[in-house]
């Protein structure tokens, strides 16, 4: 996606402690035709003595949230702060009457998230969450083949989302109760919501693989359970070159789609019989050239911000995911409620993709 013409959008960063925040800053400022970047908060002297002085930060002004919250014109803010902070910085700034871009995940209390999206829903804003893998090429080549019903009914799902991680990360990673499946495998639940809606069960099974050493839950597995489909989902901290076995993999009836690596995507299809201007069994797809990691991301956003599109990630998708991280790290969830259930409808095509989802 790509905007032209308009009126740039003023936006600013609240914290840099997150491991996504500084590439955040380099899109916003490279998008400089349609975001004006206006300033940067960091109260933490160790966020700022340890990433203040990068590059993406060079030449910009830095406020405090009280300063960064009363510029005159501002629309939206990048929600970066280290994890703990984020749910609760991105509620004040929708109090504000601000548009959130709010990186990922939506933190460890349902009902402060539940809180945050209902404020926003008030105030007619967006809550965007930081889900990178949304405008993944290949990601949304299977969307549209599951939506379009080119693998027939989907009957099982394999995502996993691991990378291996030395010492200081596992001490900061043990912070989350919910441990490496709750910071990683949030990526691969948000594109089964997508696909699938909200499951019947999930069966979360994670463990500590070094109890001696720290109290890490360092791998996580979890089973969504659908009418007719199963969706696995595993992450970790400690497998060797975990980073380049990332992958999603989604099988129908008549047909598959194996995406691995994610980054930089490569994707086979395998379909029953000829489909689409594709041949029958297995084939390399060819995927569109992109920018950078968050172009298309931020470009959506300046979109939903402007009202020039409906987020195609609503509100009850951004619940039902957090509802279903929460789940599958084993936190204690109520019952869904009533305010809960619209969240039915959040994958695309309504139930689903599509009919054949479920």
């Amino acid at each position: 996606m790509t905007l032209t013409g308009g009126t740039r959008i003023k936006i600013a960063q609240i914290g840099i402690g997150h491991n996504h925040a500084s590439e955040r800053m380099n899109t916003l400022r490279k998008l400089d035709d349609v975001f004006e970047v206006v300033g940067v908060v960091e109260d933490d002297p160790r966020w700022r003595a340890e990433r203040g002085h990068l590059e993406a930060y060079a030449g910009l002004r830095w406020l405090t949230e009280e300063e960064l919250l009363r510029i005159p014109g501002l629309q939206a803010v990048a929600v970066e702060t280290d994890g703990h902070e984020l749910v609760p910085t991105a509620l004040r700034c929708v109090r504000a009457g601000l548009h959130v871009h709010l990186d990922k995940p939506g933190g460890e209390s349902l009902p402060l998230f539940r809180e945050l999206l209902d404020e926003a829903a008030a105030r007619g804003l967006t809550v965007q969450l930081g889900y990178m893998y949304r405008s993944n090429p290949a990601v949304e080549f299977c969307f549209k083949a599951v939506r379009e019903g080119w693998l027939g009914e989907i009957f099982e799902v394999h995502a996993v989302m691991s990378r291996y991680d030395g010492d200081e990360y596992r001490k900061w990673l043990s912070g989350f109760r919910g441990g490496a499946f709750y910071i990683f495998g949030c990526h691969m639940i948000d594109l089964v919501v997508r696909m699938l809606g909200r499951p019947d069960r999930i069966l979360p099974l994670s463990r500590r693989t070094r109890p001696e050493t720290d109290n890490l839950i360092d791998s996580g597995f979890a089973v969504f359970e659908y009418p007719k489909a199963i969706a696995t989902i595993r992450t970790s901290v400690i497998e060797v070159e975990g980073y380049s076995r990332r992958h999603l993999v989604v099988c129908g009836d008549r047909g598959t789609i194996e995406i691995r690596p994610l980054e930089p995507p490569q994707l086979r299809l395998a379909l029953d019989e000829p489909r689409h201007g594709y041949e029958a069994g297995y084939q390399d797809v060819e995927l569109p050239q992109t920018g950078g990691r968050y172009d298309a991301q931020m470009y959506e956003f300046a979109a939903i911000v402007r009202g020039e599109l409906d987020n195609p990630y609503p509100l009850e998708h951004e619940w039902l995911v957090q509802e279903s991280l929460l789940r599958a790290c084993g936190y204690p969830v109520d019952e869904p409620s009533e305010t809960t259930e619209t969240t039915e409808t959040s994958a695309v095509g309504g139930s689903g993709l599509g009919e054949a989802t479920r």
